[in-house]
């Protein structure tokens, strides 16, 4: 993208249609980078697939592009759908359980509480047992508001086929996620009343915050140690996590900071040791209680977490 310019002489008439091509696929970036992480869950991927977007953006005869936006979201999506069909065979041998990757996101994300869940690492899990193309259609229609017939478009459908993908992608993800849309700043104060029984060492005041059927999710993907497989239920979540040592590390280590940020739309905690981050653990919440901790350890997964990350829709 950068070299694009310099093609052609400053007054040629093709200097302008790329200053043109550029100048709408600037302006719509980072909902297009948004669109693939939400199919995708990882920045990394999301980023190839806007490279691959911007490749065929600057093929397009401009003259016949009526929508810039729906056009570029039309060619995203077509490549994060084949991107996701490839991750789906690489996460098959990925090292341990995988979660999305993590990002630090801004006030404006946690302040629209639907495109926050959207966002969500817990409603980003959900998403993975969708099928790629039923992802791409909940996607598009629940999150972006995309007509069917645009939608249609991306996925290779017919309106009428997207209509009955979006109906049982829909059930689907109904079925899976939190009985109620709960607030950033509820998942706040379950989040703040977790971390000081974390800190304070009390094994009642974790329980009490944890629902019965909480499940501890770590990703280390081989490099860092982490639970090899989901823990579930609270006492055993409890213990592991209150243990100072063993394959988590214990929240309680001697030196381990703990930062409250907003990831991914909600409130989350960065570990810390010796100023260099060692996990983010997100967290879902039902009736006010925690169902789902999520603790990512893996280094490549976390090298976003210096900045924010521009999520828009």
């Amino acid at each position: 993208m950068d070299g694009t310019d310099s093609q052609h002489g400053a007054g040629e008439p093709g200097a302008g249609r790329a200053d043109v091509a550029t100048e709408a696929f600037l302006a719509h970036r980072n909902l297009l980078f948004t669109v693939a992480y939400e199919m995708l869950g990882s920045a990394a991927d999301a980023e190839d697939v806007l490279q691959e977007t911007w490749l065929r953006w600057v093929g397009v005869d401009l003259d016949e592009v009526r929508d810039q936006r729906a056009y570029l979201v039309r060619i995203a999506t077509r490549q994060a759908l084949t991107r996701l069909r490839t991750v789906g065979r690489r996460r098959e041998s990925y090292v341990g359980s995988w979660l999305p990757e993590p990002l630090l996101t801004s006030p404006d994300v946690a302040a629209d509480v639907e495109f926050a869940e959207s966002v969500s690492m817990a409603m980003l899990l959900v998403l993975e047992t969708l099928a790629p193309t039923e992802r791409a259609v909940f996607v598009l229609r629940e999150v972006f508001d995309l007509a069917y017939d645009e939608i249609a478009e991306a996925v290779g459908k017919t309106p009428a086929a997207v209509r009955q993908i979006a109906h049982r992608a829909r059930a689907h993800v109904a079925s899976r996620r939190p009985r109620e849309m709960v607030s950033p700043a509820q998942t706040r104060v379950a989040l703040e009343a977790f971390e000081r029984a974390i800190r304070t060492g009390d094994m009642q005041g974790l329980l009490d915050i944890l629902a019965p059927d909480v499940v501890l999710v770590g990703d280390g993907g081989g490099i860092r140690q982490a639970v090899p497989r989901p823990i579930t239920g609270a006492w055993k979540v409890a213990r592991l996590l209150s243990a100072r040592r063993g394959r988590f590390g214990g929240l309680i280590a001697a030196g381990l900071q703990h930062e409250p940020v907003e990831v991914n739309g909600y409130p989350a905690l960065i570990l810390k040791l010796d100023d260099e981050i060692d996990t983010v653990l997100a967290v879902r919440i039902d009736d006010g209680r925690i169902t789902g901790l999520y603790a990512v350890r893996n280094p490549e997964k976390l090298a976003r977490m210096d900045r924010e990350t521009d999520l828009i829709r």
